[in-house]
Order: structure tokens, then C-alpha cells, then sequence
């Protein structure tokens, strides 16, 4: 399992609280930022219908005049330049301005100019003919009229049958910029706009006023989307960025229309997502320069607490430290104590040992004393007992290799120097090969026997008999055909007189064959070689260590 630093968890928690907030925050925005943009759609469309409505009153006021100039005796008596004279004295006041046309289009008079000015046709013969032949009084469409030289509108009302002697109808015409002040965008979102359309699409009039590139949008583009008595579209190939709110006018083929761009009137959701974006940048920042702090002042204190273990583990007696943090003084409070408490424990069992081995060797001295005086009266050879001296004096050694590590074990190549350098002459003559490991107490005992016979056989007919006599001892750790780790512990001579298998076994021989053979649960090789005594031991390594497997693995 791959190891993280505190930091990194330290990070990752303020990650973990902060972008679940954050995004829990943009959801909300995202949420607001829908139901805001439902909420221009519907406002958009009441704009619309608002301007629907002004539309639709002004066509109404104007076809209103109509009819009631229609009654006018004036006109039934045929009397056209008194009915000249009234209407234009009637519509003084305001923009109208009254036509009177025969079935052809004929202008027989015009509130525009006095009376008996030389008139043309009317500048919207379509108008008039759609409403003579619908007998119902029509709105034309947006012209450019000759007379006024302006774009004006119409409304035309056809005559009844009584009076078409004196014309076909009447019309009643306006400037179209003067429906400019209806199309006002004061309310609506900057950047918004406002217009007029007549039945065929055209821009009667609008708040960026007559031309533009509005009018190529409205004319071309959008018409065709106006489906419904009112709604909303949207802009060019569906652009969501732009909404366009649309109305017809009530009984009129006009409509009106209010559009613009989405991000106008959205500019306060824009403004809260860039706060939102570095607010939280902001945040996140601020929070893990937080967690990096306190990383390295975590990370300090552990480190010195796991310095102090260190120590501890060595027996050390530590003081504790003083750190920012009261679990971590806890935490050290608790192995300074632990370190006094250990040592103290330790010191016990160092005297403890002592005793026991300071014991443990007298015991032996009585028993070679109990060796020596049974051996006077019996009489037992000199040679016999100085053998068994030795033996015991050799068990001595491993009691004292054993009690220097707290009866642990002992290591192996120490094992080996202290058994074998009691026989020789120079140092030089032992050569170790093999990686040093820890024997288990019983194994040092069961070694430390061994080589001592195999010293002793030495010095008496082997290498160490000789000045130039060497002795290679060697191991290795490897694994046997069953995938159990082995230990192959060898005992090799060169450079002494010449060896031959002894003609009778003795207690020497029985130590360094059967007794090794039998400790180890091995087998034990001897090869008397012209060269020098070859003796081989092959064990299982778990009767020499306690882990064997893990030391096999290291190997």
C-alpha cells in the first residue's frame, strides 16, 4: 500500500470539504441561472404584450376617427371642402392627417395639404384594395408616402353604399416614427430593443429607430418564428444568447416585439459566478496554504517524536520535547517515561543475567571440580580431564556470548571467533565467509560444542597443528528441494599434516557428527582429505534461527 504524507491528507480533507461546497454553490447558481432565465422569457413576453397593447389602442383610436368622420353631414351632403375644413380643424391638434379616395385611389382630398391642391394616387393602393374588398376597415402596412415624403401608416375605412358617390373610402394616415415613443426600453435590460411590426414583417417603427441591422434581423429572420398570438423565439439559428418576446396586436395584423441579449439581463448571475469562481479560488487557496502550514508543523513534531522512538529503541533515555501540539507533548511525555521505565527494566535484567551467568559458571566450576575429584580416586587419565575441562570451559563461552545479548542469541560469525580463536596461533589462521545473522540461544550452545571439537581435533592432528595451518569456516543460507531455506555450515583445513579417518570414534566424534546431526536435524558430512579435514553440515535453517523464512528472503 503506497504511504501519503500528512500533507497530503491534510489537502485532500480541505479538497473534500471545499469542492462538494463549491460545486453544491454553482448547482444553486446553475439552478438560479435557469429559473432566471424563465423568468426574462416571461417577462420578455409581457414587454411584448404590453407594447401589443399601445399598438393596438393607437390603431383602434385612429379607426375610431374614422368612423366617426364617416357621419359627418359634411361628407353626406358631398360638400367636400367644408368636410376638408372640419376634419382638418378636428385633427389640428395631433398627427392624423384624414384622405378621402375614390375606387381607384384617387386622392380627393388630403388634411395634409388645403384643399384643392392637385393631388396623386394613394402611395398604397394594396391597402385599399384589400379593404374594399373585404368591406372591413384594414391597417395597412409601413410606405413611404409621396405627399408626406415620409414612412407613414393607414387605416382605412371603406364607405357604405350610400355615400360612395362622393368617394370608395376613407383613410386616415400617420407618421410611423411618431410610434417610436411607444417602443420606449425604459424597464428592460440594457442593450435591449424594442419594435413595431406591420403585416408583412416590417419595421413600422422601433427604439434604435428606422434602419440598422435590426431591421434585416426582424424582416428576414424572426417573422416566420411568430407563431402564436404571443410567445417568445429566439435569435439567428436558435441563439440561446439572444430572446426575442413577441405579441399581435388585439383584431390588427401588427405586431410587437421585444428582444436582446440573455447575458444583458442575466449580468448579475454573471457577476455572481465570477465572484463564486474566485471567491472560491480564493478560498481553496487560502485553505490549503492552511493545510500546508500546519503539514509542516505536524509534520515536524512527528518527525521528532519518531526520532525520540528511534532513540527509545535503542535503549536511550530521551527527555521529552516541547511542541506546539498538546497530543504530541502527550505522546512524548509518554516515551520519555517509557525510555526511564525501559532502562531501569533493562539494567534489572542486565544484573539479573549477570547473576544467572556469573551462576551458571560456578555451577560449572563445581561440576569440574566434581569431574576432577572423581576422577583422582578412579583413576581416570590427565588427558580425559582436561578434555572435559575444555568441553565446559567451552559451554562457559557460550554463556557469556549469550549473556552479553540478554540470553537473544548471539551472531554467528562471533559464535565462530570466539570458539575457534582460543586455539590458534595467529589470527591469520581463520578465514569467516558467509553474511552474518543471529543464531537462537540453543543453536550457540549446539554450535559453540561443535567447534570447539573440531578446534580441538585440529590442534591436536589437523591444521593447527602446524605453523601455516589454516581454517576456512563458511556458510550459506539457500533453499532445498522441497522450497524449504537451509543453512550449509562448513569446516574446512589446508596447510597441516596429512589426515586419516581415527581407528576408533571417540566422544570428539560423536560431538561433531551424531550430536551435530542430531541438534540440527541435519546431516553431517567428514571428508579426510590429503589436503585437509573437509566437514560438512547441512540443517534446515529453522534450527538455527527463529524466522527462517524471513532471513532466507533477505539472503
Amino acid at each position: 500500500m503506497r504511504k501519503a504524507s500528512i500533507g497530503f491528507y491534510l489537502i485532500s480533507m480541505v479538497c473534500a470539504i471545499a469542492v462538494p461546497m463549491l460545486t453544491f454553490v454553482a448547482l444553486l447558481l446553475v439552478q438560479l441561472q435557469s429559473n432566471e432565465r424563465a423568468a426574462l422569457e416571461v417577462r420578455t413576453e409581457r414587454e411584448a404584450q404590453s407594447l401589443a397593447t399601445g399598438v393596438g389602442r393607437v390603431l383602434q383610436e385612429m379607426s375610431t376617427i374614422l368612423r366617426v368622420l364617416a357621419t359627418a353631414p359634411e361628407l353626406e351632403a358631398g360638400n367636400l371642402e367644408d368636410f376638408h375644413n372640419r376634419a382638418q380643424d378636428a385633427l389640428r391638434s395631433g398627427s392624423l392627417y384624414v384622405l378621402l379616395v375614390d375606387a381607384d385611389g384617387q386622392q380627393l382630398l388630403n388634411t395634409r395639404v388645403p384643399y384643392g391642391t392637385p393631388l396623386g394616387k394613394t402611395s398604397d393602393p394594396d391597402s385599399l384594395k384589400a379593404a374594399l374588398t373585404s368591406r372591413a376597415i384594414t391597417a395597412s402596412g409601413v410606405f413611404f408616402g409621396k405627399t408626406s415624403n415620409r414612412r407613414v401608416f393607414d387605416v382605412v375605412l371603406p364607405l357604405p353604399e350610400d355615400l360612395r358617390r362622393v368617394g370608395a373610402a376613407l383613410i386616415i394616415t400617420r407618421n410611423a416614427d411618431e410610434l417610436n415613443a411607444l417602443t420606449t426600453t425604459k424597464g428592460l435590460p440594457p442593450g435591449w430593443d424594442a419594435a413595431i411590426l406591420d403585416a408583412a414583417g416590417r419595421v413600422v417603427a422601433s427604439s434604435n429607430g428606422p434602419g440598422g441591422a435590426h431591421e434585416k434581423l426582424l424582416d428576414g429572420q424572426l417573422p416566420p418564428k411568430f407563431v402564436a398570438a404571443s410567445g417568445v423565439a429566439y435569435g439567428p439559428d436558435d441563439d440561446s444568447d439572444g430572446i426575442v418576446g413577441y405579441a399581435r396586436a388585439f383584431a390588427w395584423p401588427w405586431t410587437a416585439v421585444v428582444w436582446g441579449p440573455a447575458a444583458a439581463a442575466q449580468a448579475s448571475i454573471v457577476a455572481t459566478w465570477q465572484l463564486l469562481i474566485l471567491g472560491g479560488l480564493i478560498l481553496v487557496t487560502f485553505a490549503v496554504a492552511a493545510a500546508v502550514f500546519l503539514a509542516r508543523r505536524l509534520r515536524s513534531s512527528v518527525r521528532r517524536i519518531a526520532g525520540m522512538a528511534e532513540r527509545v529503541g535503542r535503549g536511550e533515555v530521551v527527555a521529552p520535547i516541547d511542541s506546539h501540539i498538546r497530543e504530541v507533548d502527550m505522546v512524548a511525555r509518554a516515551l520519555s517515561t517509557a525510555s526511564f521505565d525501559r532502562s531501569q527494566a533493562e539494567d534489572r535484567i542486565h544484573l539479573v543475567l549477570r547473576e544467572l551467568a556469573h551462576r551458571t559458571k560456578n555451577l560449572l566450576a563445581v561440576i569440574q571440580a566434581m569431574i576432577h575429584q572423581a576422577a583422582r580416586g578412579s583413576g581416570v587419565s590427565a588427558e580425559f580431564q582436561r578434555g572435559m575441562n575444555e568441553r565446559i570451559a567451552a559451554l562457559g563461552r557460550s554463556i557469556d556470548l549469550l549473556t552479553a545479548k540478554q540470553w537473544s542469541g548471539a551472531p554467528i560469525a562471533r559464535v565462530v571467533e570466539t570458539h575457534v580463536s582460543t586455539f590458534l596461533g595467529s589470527r591469520e589462521q581463520l578465514e569467516t565467509r558467509g553474511d552474518n545473522f543471529l543464531l537462537k540461544p540453543d543453536a550457540v550452545q549446539n554450535l559453540g560444542l561443535v567447534l570447539h571439537e573440531l578446534a580441538t581435533n585440529a590442534v591436536k592432528y589437523g591444521a593447527l597443528s602446524a605453523p601455516r595451518g589454516r581454517i576456512v569456516v563458511a556458510w550459506q543460507v539457500s533453499l532445498a528441494s522441497d522450497g524449504e531455506p537451509g543453512l550449509r555450515i562448513s569446516w574446512q583445513e589446508s596447510g597441516g599434516p596429512a589426515v586419516a579417518p581415527p581407528a576408533a570414534k571417540g566422544f570428539g566424534s560423536k560431538i561433531v557428527e551424531g550430536h551435530a546431526a542430531a541438534s540440527f536435524n541435519g546431516r553431517v558430512t567428514v571428508d579426510y582429505r590429503d589436503g585437509g579435514l573437509l566437514w560438512v553440515l547441512e540443517a534446515p535453517l529453522s534450527g538455527f534461527v527463529n524466522d527462517p523464512r524471513a532471513l532466507a528472503e533477505a539472503g
